[in-house]
C-alpha cells in the first residue's frame, strides 16, 4: 500500500473488507511496546489528520531505532525462525496465535498426532480384524484404502484446520450449510471418547492386578476357575490337576479338540474382571474396581489437559514413544516360542476368498478412519494449533506411514502369541482367541506368563496400553473441548477453558458407568460396531463433495498454496476430486448390502440392541441434514435458490485467522479493529507491534504500516 493510499484508508471512519464490513473502531491510546521500553502517543480522535498519525508514528519507530531496539527485535525474530519450522520458502516464521495458542514446537504436534493415531485399535483391532478377515488377505485392501483414502483425507483434514485454525466446528465458514458435519464429528468423538476410556480403564485394572508376586491369570487354582481350565504353565493339570504330567502326546490332542478348552487369561477376563452376564439388557451390578480406575483415567485424562495443548504437548515426549520400546521387547520375545512360526504364517498368508467380499473392504476403510482419525474432528482440532505455514503435507505422510507400519508391527506380536497358543492347545491359530477387545486381555497376559519376571513385564505392558489410549483420548477430550470454546469465542470461555475441559471429563466418566456393569462389553462392542462405523464413511465423503464442490477445488488449493508455499500434488487433487469420495461411497453401499447383525463370540445381540446401534451410528450422520435445514431457514434470501446458495458461500470471516496472513483475496482494504473479529498480529516482525486497547480494556496487537 503506497503513503496515499495508508493516508487515505486511516482517514475512512469506515471500509469494506473483501468478505464483509468492518466496523468504525472507537478512539484510543496507542502505546509501542517495544523489548524493554515503551512509548507512549497522543490520544487521537477521529478528526484528527492522518498525516499527523503518521508523523508521530514515524517520529517514535525514530526513536526506537536511536535506543537500539531494533538489534533486538530482529534477534528475536531470527530466534522465532529456528523454533517454527515453516516451509523454507516463507521469509517470516513468527506467525503466533495469541487468542488460541500454539503448538511450543513441531516435535510436539507430530508425537500427539502419531499418539492420537497410534492407539489401542493397532494392538487390538487391527489383529483382530486381520484374523477375522482371512490373515494377509486383509493387507490389500487396507493398504488400497490407505493410499487412495487414508492418506488424503488425512492431509486434507490437517491443511483444512490448519488454515483456518478453527476446531470441527469453527472450520465450516468455509461452507455454513455443512456445519453439521462437524457436529456430526463431535458426536462420533462423544462416542468412542465413552467408550474408548473405559477400555482405557481396563488395562488401568490389569496394570494395578499385576503389582503381584504371581500373575493373577497364570494358573487354574482359583476360586472363579473352571474345571475346564487349562493354562500354559499348568503343565500337570488339565482339568484343576487330574491328570499326570506325561500325558501322550496324541491323547492330549484328542482331548483338547473333544472337550472345550479355555486359557486362565481367558477365565480371568470373563468370569472376574467383567463377571460377564447372559445378556445385554442384564446389567447386573457396576463393577466397582473398574469404576474407580474409570475415575482414574478421567482424572488422568484432564490433568494431562489442564492447559490445553500446552501440557498435553510436553506429555506426548513420553506416551508416543514409550510404547515402541514395550512392543519390540514383547516382538523379541513372542518370535522365539514355539509355533509363533505358524501364527505369523496364518497373519501373512492370504485368503483370497475372502477378498470378494464387501464386509473386508469395509472394514479395511472402517479401520483406516478409525486407526488414523479420520472424521472425527481430532486431525482438524490439532492442526488449528500449529502456526500457520507449517508444512502439514510432510506431516501427514510422517504420520500416516508410521500408523500402519506400527499396526503391522503389532500384528507379528499379536500372532507369535496366537500361534504358540494354537501349538499349545493343539487347535488352529482361528480358534484360539477371543474377539474384539478380549484379545489385548487374553492373548497378551497369557503370553506374559511365560517372561522371565512376568509382574514386571505385565507392568509395562499394560502401562503401554495405558499410554497408546492416554495419546488418543487427549485429542477426543481436545476436540469436544476445542469445539464448544471456539463456538462460543468470547473472552470468558477463553478464560474458563479448564473448566470446560473438566465439566466435558466429568460428563464423560459419568455416561461411562453403564459401560462398568456386567453387561458393559455388550455396550462397550455394540457402540464400537455402530457408532465408529458406516458413520464415518459418510462423514468423510460429505466433507470431500462440500470442500471439493461446494466451495470449488480451485479455491482450496489456492488456500493451501497460499499456506505452504505450493499446491497440492497432482495424486492428492485426483484423490480427493474423484477416487476417494467414489470409493467410499461404493464401500458404503456394499457394505449395506452384505450387512449382518453384530455378534459377541456366540452371543446373539437382540433386536431392540441393534436398533440402538443404528440410532447411535445415525444420530452422528442426521446432524448434517438437520443443520442444513435449519440454517436454510435461517438465511436471507427470497426464492429457495438464492437461500441455498447464501447458505453454502463462505462467510466474511472465513480464512487465515492473523491478519498478517491474509493475502491476495482475503487481504482486507483497512487495518481491521479489534471487533472484526480477527486477531491483528504484525505483518513483519522489523516492524513495531502496536498494542491498540480498546475501550473496553482489551488489547490487541497491531504494526505500525504506514
Amino acid at each position: 500500500m503506497s503513503g496515499g493510499d495508508t493516508r487515505a484508508a486511516i482517514a475512512r471512519p469506515r471500509m469494506a473488507v473483501a468478505h464483509g464490513p468492518v466496523a468504525p473502531s472507537s478512539p484510543e491510546q496507542v502505546t509501542l511496546l517495544p523489548v524493554q521500553r515503551s512509548f507512549s502517543l497522543p490520544r487521537f480522535s477521529r478528526a484528527t489528520p492522518s498525516i499527523s498519525l503518521a508523523e508521530s508514528v514515524l517520529k517514535v519507530w525514530h526513536e526506537a531505532y536511536n535506543s537500539g531496539l531494533l538489534p533486538q527485535l530482529m534477534a528475536q525474530h531470527s530466534l522465532a525462525m529456528a523454533q517454527n519450522g515453516a516451509v523454507p520458502s516463507e521469509a517470516t516464521k513468527r506467525d503466533q496465535n495469541l487468542k488460541r495458542g500454539n503448538w511450543g514446537n513441531q516435535i510436539e504436534f507430530v508425537l500427539t498426532s502419531v499418539g492420537y493415531a497410534v492407539g489401542l485399535g493397532n494392538v487390538w483391532r487391527f489383529p483382530y480384524l486381520c484374523y477375522r478377515n482371512g490373515g494377509g488377505a486383509f493387507m490389500f485392501p487396507y493398504f488400497i484404502m490407505l493410499i487412495f483414502c487414508g492418506i488424503p483425507l488425512f492431509f486434507m483434514e490437517l491443511s483444512f484446520g490448519q488454515f483456518a485454525s478453527q476446531g470441527c466446528l469453527g472450520v465450516w465458514r468455509i461452507s455454513p450449510m455443512f456445519k453439521g458435519v462437524g457436529y456430526g464429528m463431535m458426536v462420533v468423538s462423544t462416542y468412542i471418547g465413552i467408550y474408548y476410556n473405559v477400555v482405557i480403564c481396563i488395562a488401568f485394572y490389569y496394570f494395578f492386578s499385576s503389582m503381584t508376586h504371581v500373575l493373577p491369570w497364570a494358573y487354574c487354582n482359583n476360586p472363579w476357575n473352571t474345571r475346564d481350565c487349562a493354562g500354559v504353565l499348568d503343565a500337570s493339570n488339565l482339568t484343576n490337576g487330574s491328570r499326570p504330567a506325561a500325558l501322550p502326546s496324541n491323547l492330549s490332542h484328542l482331548l483338547n479338540h473333544s472337550l472345550q478348552r479355555t486359557s486362565p487369561s481367558e477365565e480371568y477376563w470373563r468370569l472376574y474382571v467383567l463377571k460377564l452376564s447372559d445378556d445385554i439388557g442384564n446389567f447386573g451390578e457396576v463393577r466397582l474396581p473398574l469404576l474407580g480406575c474409570l475415575g482414574v483415567s478421567w482424572v488422568v485424562v484432564f490433568l494431562c489437559l489442564i492447559r490445553g495443548v500446552k501440557s498435553s504437548g510436553k506429555v506426548v515426549y513420553f506416551t508416543a514413544t514409550f510404547p515402541y520400546v514395550v512392543l519390540t521387547i514383547l516382538f523379541v520375545r513372542g518370535v522365539t516360542l514355539e509355533g509363533a512360526f505358524t501364527g505369523i504364517m496364518y497373519y501373512l498368508t492370504p485368503q483370497w476368498d475372502k477378498i470378494l467380499e464387501a464386509k473386508v473392504w469395509g472394514d479395511a476403510a472402517s479401520q483406516i478412519f478409525y486407526s488414523l482419525g479420520c472424521a472425527w474432528g481430532g486431525l482438524i482440532t490439532m492442526a488449528s494449533y500449529n502456526k500457520f505455514h507449517n508444512n502439514c503435507y510432510r506431516d501427514s505422510v510422517i504420520i500416516s506411514i508410521t500408523n500402519c507400519a506400527t499396526s503391522v508391527y503389532a500384528g507379528f506380536v499379536i500372532f507369535s502369541i496366537l500361534g504358540f497358543m494354537a501349538s499349545h492347545l493343539g487347535v488352529d491359530v482361528s480358534r484360539v482367541a477371543d474377539h474384539g477387545p478380549g484379545l489385548a486381555f487374553v492373548a497378551y497376559p497369557e503370553a506374559l506368563t511365560l517372561l522371565p519376571i512376568s509382574p514386571l513385564w505385565s507392568l509395562l505392558f499394560f502401562f503401554m496400553l495405558i499410554l497408546l489410549g492416554l495419546g488418543t483420548q487427549f485429542c477426543l477430550l481436545e476436540t469436544l473441548v476445542t469445539a464448544i470454546v471456539d463456538e462460543v469465542g468470547n473472552e470468558w470461555i477463553l478464560q474458563k477453558k479448564t473448566y470446560v475441559t473438566l465439566g466435558v471429563a466429568v460428563a464423560g466418566f459419568l455416561l461411562g458407568i453403564p459401560l462398568t456393569s456386567q453387561a458393559g462389553i455388550y455396550w462397550l462392542l455394540l457402540m464400537d460396531n455402530y457408532a465408529a462405523s458406516f458413520s464415518l464413511v459418510v462423514i468423510s465423503c460429505i466433507m470431500c463433495v462440500a470442500i471439493m464442490y461446494i466451495y470449488g477445488h480451485q479455491n482450496y488449493f489456492q488456500d493451501i498454496q497460499m499456506m505452504l508455499g505450493f499446491p497440492p500434488p497432482l495424486f492428492f487433487q485426483i484423490c480427493w476430486r474423484f477416487i476417494s469420495p467414489a470409493i467410499i461411497f461404493f464401500i458404503l453401499v456394499f457394505t449395506v448390502i452384505q450387512y449382518q447383525p453384530i455378534t459377541y463370540n456366540h452371543y446373539q445381540y437382540p433386536g431392540w440392541a441393534v436398533a440402538i446401534g443404528f440410532l447411535m451410528a445415525l444420530s452422528s450422520v442426521l446432524c448434517i441434514p438437520l443443520y442444513a435445514m435449519f440454517r436454510l431457514c435461517r438465511t436471507d434470501g427470497d426464492t429457495l435458490l438464492q437461500r441455498l446458495k447464501n447458505a453454502t458461500k463462505p462467510s466474511r470471516d472465513w480464512g487465515p485467522a492473523l491478519l498478517e496472513h491474509r493475502t491476495g483475496r482475503y487481504a482486507p482494504t483497512i487495518i481491521p479493529s479489534p471487533d472484526d473479529g480477527f486477531e491483528v498480529q504484525p505483518l513483519h516482525p522489523d516492524k513495531a507491534q502496536i498494542p491498540i486497547v480498546g475501550s473496553n480494556g482489551s488489547s490487541r496487537l497491531q504494526d505500525s504500516r504506514i
